[in-house]
């Protein structure tokens, strides 16, 4: 039985194939979200011997000497995280993202210099080697995702507005760059959209399309790939109305439609998508806000259900997860409801393997909690469970 990445996740990044699952968020605020000089103590690490049991990572920013990639064991019962180690890796190791087979871990280091830097898994206990680095040949890298045979990386650029491609070497090694597509232009909102922002990038199961959410043009890239070389050309576009800032884009599990979180004007909007055509086309926008809240805002991340019934995306400053059920003949969605994360600014969410699960990573708070989710209804419901650690900015599971 052939398995697809979109089997198992919706989001950022999926892979399926290698027993993965991965969804992160990106760079947001004026450019740079500078991370706080400021520390916060370490967690201590507890000896967890299961391993039938995910393996969750989180990616933060850093303060001098602080360990980056923090390794937590998940009971899926109870929603408890036990940490089993932190390890170096660079500065702001934000974004991680896994080789299609399971063994390699490619991460941004979140910096104006830009870098990307790969690292191999140990297959019983999940440890991580380092490999090498490259330049990301472009200013503050905040996302990243393979293509489905593990042939290549695809980098988003945020600070400079750039496309990079880089060619995968068999030992999980990132090699020679293939080719850097710079975006041109700006948007309506002149503090945030004064040049093109490139702030996700991720490629459709068939291995025929990338696409790259431009914050900082309204606009979403369809780019042709060629699976052997790794060269991308213009494809088609999708312009969201002026000065919504499109952030991240989660497909549906059978990729009929994608849903995009809009982080400057807190709006979530659902497009029809032509695999054949490699089209969007658009079908509704809705707010991911309460009516009554009069507050500042900023959206991240956005997640499908693994059974396709439910959106969820998250708010900043509302500082909540907003839910949506989908109207299965039209993807189109209808609101759930809002769910406090129980702390500030949920810069990124998943929903674990067993799609029971959301663990939100609140950046500003310095915590990831876990909620209940009832995959029958899509309601979520507070667990009372929570790890602290510094300026968590991306969730990735890895099942070992």
């Amino acid at each position: 039985m052939t398995i697809t990445r979109r089997c198992f996740f919706q989001g950022a990044l999926t892979i399926a194939a290698g027993g993965v699952l991965a969804a992160c968020s990106s760079l947001a605020a004026s450019g740079t979200e500078t991370p706080s000089s400021q520390k916060t103590s370490e967690p201590a690490a507890t000896q967890v011997q299961s391993t039938q049991q995910p393996l969750l990572y989180v990616g933060t920013y850093t303060s001098p000497g602080a360990p980056g990639i923090y390794r937590y064991r998940l009971d899926s019962a109870t929603g408890k995280l036990a940490l089993i180690e932190s390890a170096p890796a660079g500065d702001n190791p934000s974004f991680l993202a896994f080789h299609p087979n399971g063994k390699y871990l490619y991460v941004v280091n979140e910096t104006n210099s830009g870098l990307v830097s790969a690292f191999a898994l140990d297959a019983q206990s999940g440890q991580l080697t380092f490999l090498n680095e490259q330049p990301s040949h472009g200013s503050s890298p905040c996302h990243l995702a393979t293509d489905r045979r593990g042939k290549f990386l695809f980098v988003a650029n945020y600070g400079s507005g750039s496309l990079s491609v880089y060619a995968l070497e068999a030992d999980g090694r990132i090699g020679k760059t293939v080719q850097t597509v710079q975006h041109v232009g700006r948007g309506a909102n002149s503090e945030r959209q004064e040049g093109p922002h490139a702030h996700f990038v991720t490629v459709t199961d068939d291995n025929r399309f990338v696409l790259c959410c431009d914050l900082g043009l309204d606009k979403i890239f369809v780019y042709q790939l060629d699976p052997d070389s790794g060269q991308l050309s213009p494809g088609s576009e999708a312009t969201l109305r002026p000065g919504a800032g499109p952030r991240h884009l989660a497909f549906d599990p059978a990729e009929r439609y994608a849903y995009v979180i809009n982080e400057l004007d807190s709006t979530m909007t659902i497009f029809a998508y032509s695999a054949q055509t490699g089209t969007l086309t658009e079908l509704q926008t809705l707010p991911t806000l309460p009516e009554d809240y009069a507050g500042e805002n900023t959206t991240a991340e956005v997640w499908v259900h693994p059974s396709g019934r439910f959106v969820y995306g998250s708010n900043r400053g509302h500082d909540s997860i907003v839910s949506y059920t989908v109207e299965e003949a039209t993807g189109k969605l209808t609101l759930l409801g809002h769910t406090s994360t129980r702390g500030k600014s949920p810069r990124s969410f998943i929903i674990d393997p067993s799609g029971t699960l959301l663990l939100a990573a609140n950046q500003d708070s310095n915590s990831v909690t876990t909620f209940r989710l009832d995959p029958q209804t899509g309601q979520l419901s507070d667990l009372d469970e929570s790890v602290e650690l510094p300026k968590p900015v991306c969730l990735v599971f890895s099942i070992v």
